[in-house]
């Protein structure tokens, strides 16, 4: 079967299902392809942080800036999508007390709600928090139950006339010029589209679906381990408050936590080590915080591969360096010699929090190729099922979407 669309968007993680859903809402006849089910890379297999931006303020005010706003807008448009928890950095006696002030001052400048609390203060909201704990600051993280918010975005998309399309997997392009002419998509699915534009949104697989367009996206993938434990009564998010290291941070769920995590760069998003040792010191530093956790019995475990820009990397690098999103315009000729393409734009980089803003700045970029004339509304648009978990659960299974970070919360309280 062959079939035209204005826009093909490659890749069904919060990213894609974000760019499908603006476009749509903006009148643009979108298809929107995931080679698995939805949430099957990086959004589905995260700890489920919704950063407040006090973990960047410091390094990247910027950036930290772009995940105050954005964390404002999913409290306003995603219901059960997010839980409003608020989250804890903590200091222990042996972490660096200069560094807890340049994340408050850094914070206070910025505009993030602090508020700073000595040790037996936070050990009186955080029963169990660990004894060496001096002093601690409060900022507005939440949790992101991220199953839920892809699927909920591609309902959205598919309820203004878009296509989606999971177990898709892109298998082939044809080129024409200066132009993607054709793409197949195998799977369930076995149909050549003709694009006129096309999004690569592919995550970590974002160099290879480019080298199937004949450009080139240069990318360092990170592997992060995630473990859920057993843990009832926790609510806010803890951070160690020190420079980010394995497992420095907890994320909680309903009698869950989640511990994460490490960053070990992969060669293969696909084919990678999963390292005991990940799990023994994610597991051992989350309990410097909470030492609870250390003997709890544990769920699941996960890895998720971050879909980090090499450019990027290399410039600014070090662990905990807020990653921006990059949106990459083929129309000009890369320094290293990739064909030039009129009709493909790639977006690498980012962070969960901030999905909905780089869905805007590609679906604008998109927009003025295809010559649209409309504004983006996704900030001031509901999610639909937003306020129905049992309505999102549905989404999810509708797409196949179950990612593991959630898998705890999602369809819990179903009737059999």
């Amino acid at each position: 079967m062959n079939g035209d669309t204005d826009v093909l968007v490659i890749g069904g993680g919060v990213t894609g299902t974000g760019i499908a859903r603006d476009l749509a809402l903006r009148g643009v006849d979108v298809t929107l392809a995931e080679r698995e089910g939805l949430s099957a890379g990086a959004s589905g297999r995260s700890h489920g942080l919704l950063h407040s931006g006090a973990r960047y303020a410091e390094s990247d005010p910027d950036g930290a800036r772009e995940c105050l706003e954005e964390n404002c807008i999913l409290r306003e448009i995603a219901g059960e999508c997010v839980r409003e928890t608020q989250g804890l950095f903590v200091q222990r006696a042996e972490d660096d007390p200069a560094y807890f002030e340049e994340k408050r001052a850094a914070c206070e400048e910025i505009g993030i709600p602090v508020e700073v609390v000595d040790g037996e203060t936070a050990r009186d909201a955080v029963p169990g928090l660990a004894d060496e704990v001096e002093r601690a600051m409060w900022v507005p993280d939440g949790v992101v139950i991220p199953s839920r918010l892809v699927a909920a975005n591609a309902a959205d998309a598919r309820d203004h006339g878009a296509r989606i399309l999971p177990h898709a997997p892109v298998t082939s392009m044809a080129r024409d010029g200066d132009r993607i002419a054709a793409v197949h998509l195998g799977g369930d699915v076995d149909e050549t589209l003709a694009p006129t534009y096309v999004v690569n949104a592919a995550g970590a697989h974002a160099g290879k679906i480019a080298e199937m367009a004949g450009v080139s996206v240069e990318m360092r993938p990170t592997r992060g381990v995630m473990i859920s434990v057993v843990l009832d009564g926790l609510e806010p998010v803890l951070n160690r408050c020190r420079d980010p290291a394995d497992g420095d941070i907890i994320v909680p769920h309903d009698d869950e936590v989640v511990l994460g995590t490490t960053s070990v760069p992969v060669g293969d998003p696909d084919d990678y080590d999963r390292s005991e040792w990940e799990i023994e010191e994610t597991v051992a530093e989350c309990a410097t915080m909470l030492p609870a956790v250390a003997d709890a019995e544990r769920v699941r475990t996960w890895w998720g591969v971050r879909p980090l820009y090499e450019p990027e990397e290399a410039e600014r690098g070090g662990r905990g360096i807020s990653r921006g999103f990059h949106r990459l315009d083929h129309v000009d000729h890369a320094a290293d010699g990739s064909e030039r393409t009129e009709n493909l734009v790639s977006v690498v980089g980012g962070k969960l929090t901030t999905y909905r803003r780089m869905a805007e700045a590609t679906a604008d970029l998109v927009c003025d190729r295809l010559g649209v004339d409309a504004d983006c509304s996704t900030a001031d648009s509901q999610l639909p099922g937003a306020n129905s978990s049992s309505e999102l659960d549905a989404f999810v299974r509708e797409f196949d979407g179950q990612g593991p970070t959630d898998a705890d919360i999602v369809g819990r309280n179903e009737s059999g």
